[in-house]
């Protein structure tokens, strides 16, 4: 038996070093309730400022200080168990409540044999996929309340917690509840599954094609939500006619057909998070369209008139209705429904912009652009079948102009769309996914515009940015990831990921699927050639540099040191995407140094030169030292 890799779901990353079975064994050995010391019952882990109203001060309760018949689940899980509370996080709770209707991805991120009464001791665990890892996140079971009623998400049962932990959790990874407001769905979703999201423009399709796609989508496991876009900031939040809220997400939970003598009708089951506010026209709740639907039918689709968030919609008044679905698929399969999982591989990256360094900017920025980091994705397998997922690509996307930030209020034109699909021929499907990490500030979403570029080359060794790139995710966009699935020809292309505007420090996560037998890797220019020192390193030298990285690497302190020679040699190292290193990386580096300095030639494919002129090697470890802090974002 070997043990499962760390960060798998069955072997987390533990977050803040806390293990739950140590820290729940040690609580009930102790007869004390845990405390989380990472995220404290304070106003810090709330994010926001605190009201000056006495009556509105927050409290921090546990369960069963809130309710008696306190549970942790009760009965099952269902999308009607969420309910949103005073912060603006629909989207996550949207992504939660389509979580829900599948048990085995339920699991993944809340973890089966927990409690309120069997070996309780105030502690809780759950997963979250982050940028290709799953952690386990701890918490104590002390809530937000206000006035006696939880100030965040909760159940409408009111005696149900796991979805207020769940948020809890979910808050404490990304730095305290007010980093939750605002974002996109397919943020959670991608987070609770480790699945790639992408959006889907309503107007695309017709509604019978668009629900046929979405009842599949539904049928292999995706998670699907939606929302009505808002034309500007006063519009959000603004109640339409039919019950229905812009710029409010809503979990797609179900789709089915009831076939009548003269028609089929195709419908579409819908949540709204707050538990409340439903749609209230033909085929709702109360809609006069029931009365004529025999009794059996309405039970096998378990229509209620209960005031509960949930509805049924018509396909055609959903498509008229609503302007954007948001579907997130567990792996490539979901959207190829010949394809096995054998078919796929998966390549993940991180990495960094540096300011001066590799945060080129756009090709609007001519002079810098080929600075930002790239990728090679070799293409040697074409597909054996090809699929009619009328999603996919084909390449030859670079039009003029596509340097620009997007505008949310302009949708793609259907005929184009229509005349790429003509072009299909076989060639080779690929994902690529970009995403920035760590954009989430306490009060505000701090998102870049981003987007990546894919050139294809005829040798490894060089590429002309000005070229037209053989596709790109589209215009930059102000959100975490963006996402393309696509048809190139085989051959060798560079994948050129960037921020819009140029020395915009950030990290990034880039993960690739693609068929067995394609790869993707580090893509490193020739870049300078210098002489390097051949004195080897003295032991005196070697402990004072031991000593000094001990102690500066602690510093805060901002040293104006020549950058180049660095950040060659750091790139060449796994640093996990921080371009930093650690005294054991600089030493086995330092040791490379001296091997290059009698070897170091020119390779076919990818070399790494290293820029120093130094007159004791001392200096280019301190050097390495003092990246620790220049090249920290």
């Amino acid at each position: 038996f070997s043990e499962a890799p760390l960060g798998s779901t069955e072997n987390p990353i533990k977050f803040k070093d806390q293990d739950f079975e140590t820290l729940q064994a040690e609580c009930l050995k102790s007869g004390v309730l845990f405390s989380d010391p990472t995220f404290p019952a304070e106003q810090k882990s709330i994010g926001t400022p605190e009201d000056p109203d006495p009556k509105k001060a927050i409290q921090w309760k546990r369960p069963k200080e809130i309710s008696k018949n306190a549970v942790f689940v009760e009965d099952t899980t269902a999308t009607t168990d969420i309910c949103q509370g005073q912060l603006g996080n629909c989207w996550l709770l949207a992504a939660l409540s389509c979580l829900t209707a599948h048990p085995s991805l339920f699991m993944k991120v809340v973890p089966p044999n927990q409690s309120l009464s069997d070996r309780y001791a105030g502690i809780f665990h759950f997963k979250f996929w982050q940028y290709g890892e799953w952690v386990e996140v701890v918490v104590d079971d002390r809530l937000p309340v206000r006035e006696g009623r939880l100030l965040f998400s909760y159940s409408r049962t009111r005696n149900e917690f796991w979805s207020a932990l769940v948020e809890k959790a979910y808050a404490k990874l990304i730095g305290s509840y007010g980093s939750l407001k605002g974002g996109n769905i397919s943020e959670g979703m991608e987070d609770f599954t480790g699945g790639i999201a992408r959006s889907l423009e309503i107007s695309s399709r017709t509604p019978r094609v668009l629900w046929r796609s979405l009842a599949a989508a539904l049928s292999r496991g995706s998670l699907l939500s939606c929302f009505i876009q808002a034309k500007s900031a006063s519009d959000i939040g603004k109640v339409t006619g039919e019950g229905l809220i812009k710029g409010h997400a809503y979990a797609i939970t179900d789709a089915d057909k009831l076939t009548k003598p003269s028609d089929e009708i195709l419908l579409l089951r819908l949540r709204n998070p707050w538990g409340f506010i439903e749609y209230c026209g033909p085929w709702s709740d109360k809609g006069k369209e029931w009365e004529n639907v025999d009794p059996t039918e309405k039970e096998r689709i378990e229509v209620k008139c209960v005031e509960d968030g949930e509805f049924w919609i018509s396909a055609e008044d959903f498509s008229n209705l609503f302007d954007v679905v948001e579907l997130c698929s567990v792996n490539p399969d979901s959207y190829d429904e010949e394809s096995t999982p054998a078919s796929w591989a998966i390549t993940e990256h991180e990495g960094c912009w540096l300011p001066g360094s590799s945060a080129g900017g756009s090709r609007k920025y001519n002079k810098t652009f080929w600075k930002n980091p790239q990728y090679t994705l070799v293409l040697k397998e074409k597909d054996e079948n090809e699929d009619e997922d009328d999603d996919d690509d084909v390449g030859d996307d670079g039009e003029d102009g596509d340097d620009e930030m997007e505008d949310p209020t302009v949708t793609p034109d259907p005929k184009k769309r229509a005349e790429k699909q003509k072009q299909k021929v076989k060639r080779c499907t690929v994902l690529v996914e970009l995403l920035q990490k760590n954009r989430r500030q306490r009060d505000k979403l701090n998102f870049l515009h981003i987007a990546f570029h894919i050139y294809k080359v005829l040798y490894l060794s060089s590429f002309n940015v000005s070229n037209r790139p053989a596709c790109r995710s589209g215009k930059y966009k102000g959100q975490r990831g963006v996402w393309r699935k696509m048809r190139l020809d085989p051959g060798t292309y560079v994948i050129v990921v960037s921020t819009y505007r140029p020395n915009i420090p950030g990290e990034f996560f880039v993960r690739t699927f693609s068929k067995i037998g394609n790869t993707l890797d580090m893509f490193i220019f020739v870049l300078f050639f210098y002489q390097v020192m051949t004195a080897p390193v003295s032991s005196k030298d070697q402990e004072r540099v031991e000593m000094t990285f001990d102690k500066q690497a602690v510093l805060e302190k901002d040293y104006h040191l020549p950058l180049e020679t660095c950040r060659e040699l750091i790139f060449g190292e796994d640093t996990k995407g921080r371009c930093a290193l650690s005294r054991e990386q600089a030493g086995t580096l330092l040791a490379s140094v001296r091997n290059l300095q009698v070897q170091l030639t020119l390779c076919a494919h990818v070399c790494v030169c290293v820029c120093v002129r130094m007159r004791v090697m001392s200096v280019l470890l301190m050097l390495l030292c003092f990246s620790v802090h220049l090249f920290s974002v």
